[in-house]
């Protein structure tokens, strides 16, 4: 098998793991949501399917950076990423995985508030923010372009930040499990957490919630730092019940018919 078909093999393979991820992390999220908070995505089911559809093409684009660095890490020794749990003192492993999710989230705020500028919103980050109000499946509704730039971070992070495998693998976990819990629209973490110090710090739904509402405010992915060091942290926010949004989606669907009925206008 020549290298090129390799490569090509090993990004296809990494989209299929992270397609896959998406639809069981986010469908089980969903399945809770349903479980927990009965009539909360009533309503929505149009959105959601929009959702999914802009999710899996996100898969791809991933997939394919990963994929041909997961090549060149078990092929070529490209990359940083190690197997041997004693290359580096135990000490580094959580300092790697707190390394990473600085990194990660430094890169997510200043690109994200970068997508809030007019022309980049209209262009790409207006897919995002068209789920109103977001669901468990929105964690990977992207334009193309934002999921780019979302795709290329940590594979560029492993030429230059040593980790180990299994780390690297729990970043991974984390990142998936926050890019979910943080859209589904009601709060999963104990109130201590997101109520208490540590949520002065660490971003969970009930601060990006507020974001999907407000839109100029609490950019951050993980962690509250840039946002408060930068004055667009304007802390947390509430949450919809299902009734609540299920009159805003029947308000929407009122305003739609109105708008195609109008006189002077074709239906």
């Amino acid at each position: 098998m020549t290298a090129a078909i390799a490569i090509i093999l090993s990004a296809l393979a990494m989209t299929l793991i992270v397609g896959i991820r998406y639809l069981i992390s986010s469908g089980a999220f969903a399945l809770a949501t349903r479980a927990v908070r009965p009539g909360l995505y009533t309503g929505l089911d149009k959105q959601i399917r929009r959702e999914i559809a802009w999710s899996l093409a996100s898969a791809a684009i991933y997939g394919i950076p990963a994929g041909v660095v997961a090549w060149g890490w078990q092929n070529r020794g490209w990359t940083l990423i190690y197997s041997d749990l004693h290359a580096f003192p135990l000490w580094y492993l959580p300092l790697s995985v707190l390394l990473y999710l600085v990194a990660h989230d430094t890169w997510f705020y200043w690109t994200h508030r970068w997508m809030h500028r007019p022309a980049p919103f209209r262009l790409a980050h207006a897919v995002h923010h068209a789920s109103r109000p977001p669901t468990a499946w929105a964690a990977m509704a992207f334009h193309p372009i934002e999921a780019l730039t979302g795709a290329i971070v940590i594979p560029a992070l492993v030429f230059v930040i040593p980790v180990h495998v299994g780390a690297l693998a729990f970043v991974l976990g984390i990142m998936t499990l926050m890019g979910v819990t943080n859209h589904m629209g009601w709060e999963i973490f104990p109130r201590f957490l997101w109520r208490g110090p540590l949520g002065a710090w660490l971003i969970t739904a009930s601060h990006h919630q507020r974001h999907h509402a407000e839109y100029r405010c609490n950019y951050g992915l993980y962690f509250r730092f840039w946002d408060r060091l930068c004055g667009t942290d304007r802390g947390i926010g509430g949450f919809a019940d299902g009734e609540d949004r299920r009159r805003v989606v029947a308000g929407r669907a009122a305003a739609r018919g109105s708008t195609r009925h109008q006189p002077g206008r074709q239906p």
